[in-house]
């Protein structure tokens, strides 16, 4: 299983680390359990059925796209561990991508928490895995109070929590709706009014190295001025290469 290592920053923000340096027998039967629901829902639908589905989305893509995808999908399979439930499909409604909108949209003993994830190569000028967050943070406060937004991202999450195999709570789709509608009479919401998880991924050149979770605890504790939200969970994730998920859903 990958190692994660848990850190409270303060009381209102907890840090998560993980490390992904192969996808062990471990790893591999907790995708399988839960790859269908994060793609499909309650669709009764087939793991072979989904990594073809997968596999052939995944073929017309570039490694930018493709690392941004693969990192959603672990941040979504690590955020279903720790009890949250999912309100969303990985895959878009209407069109033969990732969904928009917010990256993930959870639900947690009646309460929303929105995730958004950033991701980019080692090899990236000065990426660090808390560039990563705050990229991911500054996203999440742009779009709830609808600046520079020509998408309504509550549009989506409201369409996506509808969706039978989702099986939302009707509350939570009255909220959803309520959110929509006020994004679409311009009234906008503060990321502070909701619980966040920001996510930065890493993905190494296919050369194991083990960052510092030392200096990933100082860097998040440095910048937690940017962090929004009722309630923090970050979580910075290193992968070895985005091969790892490729080969799997290859299998």
């Amino acid at each position: 299983m990958y190692q994660v290592i848990n850190q409270v920053i303060n009381p209102a923000i907890h840090l998560t680390i993980i490390d992904i340096p192969q996808i062990d027998a471990d790893i591999k039967q907790l995708i399988d359990e839960n790859i269908v629901s994060i793609c499909e829902g309650d669709s009764g639908g087939s793991v072979d059925n989904v990594k073809n589905d997968l596999r052939q989305l995944f073929a017309t893509k570039d490694d930018k796209w493709k690392m941004g995808a693969i990192a959603e999908f672990f941040m979504h399979l690590h955020i279903r561990t720790l009890g949250f439930k999912q309100e969303f499909l990985y895959r878009n409604l209407e069109e033969d991508s990732i969904k928009k909108g917010f990256d993930g949209l959870f639900s947690k003993n009646s309460l929303i928490w929105l995730m958004e994830s950033k991701s980019g190569s080692i090899n990236s000028q000065n990426i660090t895995h808390a560039s990563k967050i705050k990229e991911a943070m500054d996203d999440l406060k742009n779009k709830v109070a609808g600046t520079g937004q020509t998408n309504n991202p509550w549009k989506n999450a409201y369409n996506h929590a509808s969706h039978m195999d989702v099986s939302a709570e009707s509350s939570l789709r009255a909220d959803l709706k309520k959110l929509r509608d006020d994004f679409i009479s311009g009234r906008y919401h503060d990321i502070n009014e909701f619980n966040t998880i920001p996510c930065g991924t890493i993905f190494l050149d296919g050369v194991w190295q083990t960052f510092n979770s030392s200096n990933i605890i100082q860097d998040i504790t440095q910048i937690t001025s940017r962090l929004y939200g009722k309630e923090v969970i970050a979580i910075c994730m290193t992968q070895k290469t985005i091969n790892l998920f490729l080969n799997y859903i290859n299998s």
